[in-house]
This record gives C-alpha cells, structure tokens and sequence, in this order.
C-alpha cells in the first residue's frame, strides 16, 4: 500500500492557515482594541468589518504578488537549464552526475543515473534535482491566493459574530477567550490536515495570537480614545 504523503497541500495550506490566522488574531485584536476604548457596539461592529474587509482584500493581493514573483524566478531559473542544455549540454550532464554524488552515489554510478535521466527528460531532470522544484512544490499564485483571501474572511467572521452578538461590557474578555479557541481549532485543524502532531502548532498559534491582542488591547487601554 503507498505511503500517504501531505506536501502537495504545502502551498494552498500554508496560505489557509496563514489568511485563517490573520482573520481572528487581526479581526480580533482590532474589536479588542476599539472595545478597550469604547463602550458603544456600533464603533467595535464597523471596526471589526473594516478590519475584515480590508484584510481579506489584503491577504489574497498580497498573496497573489509574492506567489507570482516566486513563480517569476522559478520560471526564470527554467529557462537559464533550458539555455543551459541547448548550449553546453555536456556541461549540464556532469554538474547533474555531480548532485548525485554530492548524495552518496559513486563517481561511476552518479554519472550513469545522469545518463539515463537525461535521456529520459533532461529538463525534467535538472528543474527536479537541482532547482529543486516539482508538482508538490510549484507555486500557483491563485490557488494561494484564493485560498488566503477565503480563509481570512472565515477566520475573521468568527471574531466579528462576537463583536455583534457579546456583551459591550465584557467585549475585551470574550474577543479574547473566543480568539484563543478559534486558534486552538485552527491549530489542530492545519495538523491533522498536514499529517503532523497536534501540540506544537496549538501552542505555537495560541503563544503568538495571545501576545497580538494583548499588545492591542493594551494600546486601546492607555490612548484610551472615546469612540462614541
């Protein structure tokens, strides 16, 4: 039976718990922020749905143009080995045999795998062996993108439920209990679909959005700004 491998959800999961994260710790720590400083729901709601918006729009663009530079050098390191193998193939077959050898082939071995892969796709070859770069791994600038954009708004229209429906008078606290749990399930969500262990990124995601929105708070607390 084949092993069950996870790195091809790498690119769209890691943009899905990136946009999730920063839809509750920023949705969050903005209703933290303006509730530490108002006692009125109407300024913490329309915060709270700026905050989403805006970062929804944010998070997916933003994506879009880091995914796309990334894939603009992968596509430029393509085209130097495709230049490269037109122009000095020779060349391209020993530096191929030598990453083999680098990984624990002998010489002869090394630069008979070489051989027969290039042979085979001597392109393939080298963007998989020495670029480093495949099917799991390329970068698809939509799909993070998409995936970024849509888990920002399902992160965030957690926090805004309860900037609607919680007390004004307990709004801090209950932003903040809600926050960590929602963090907690996105933490255990994002390791059981990427096949590692629970604790760590529970931890780790509950450290850092607990230190986000004790910061904002804070800063709420000491401009202490009548939003009425």
């Amino acid at each position: 039976m084949p092993e069950l491998h996870y790195l091809n959800r790498s690119n769209w999961l890691r943009a899905a718990v990136l946009g999730a994260n920063d839809g509750i710790l920023s949705t969050a720590s903005v209703a933290i922020g303006v509730a530490a400083a108002s006692d009125i729901r109407n300024p913490i709601v329309l915060a709270s749905l700026a905050a989403l918006v805006a970062g929804a729009l944010s998070m997916a663009a933003g994506e879009y143009v880091s995914v796309s530079s990334q894939v603009d050098i992968e596509t430029a390191d393509i085209k130097r080995e495709k230049d490269g193998l037109i122009d000095m193939p020779e060349m391209e077959l020993v530096e191929l045999a030598q990453i083999y050898e680098s990984r624990g082939l002998d010489p002869e071995l090394a630069m008979r795998v070489a051989v027969k892969l290039t042979d085979h796709n001597a392109l393939e070859a080298h963007i998989r062996d020495e670029l480093g770069i495949n099917e799991a791994t390329q970068a698809n600038p939509l799909q993070a993108a998409m995936a970024s954009g849509a888990a920002f708004v399902t992160g965030g229209m957690m926090p805004m439920l309860v900037s609607i429906f919680a007390p004004v008078q307990s709004m801090v606290l209950l932003q903040y209990i809600f926050a960590i749990i929602f963090l907690v399930v996105l933490g255990v969500t994002s390791a059981k679909t990427g096949g590692t262990k629970i604790l760590q990124p529970v931890l780790r995601i509950t450290f850092w959005g607990t230190a986000a929105m004790g910061f904002t708070a804070l800063v709420g607390y000491l401009f202490n700004i009548n939003v009425g």
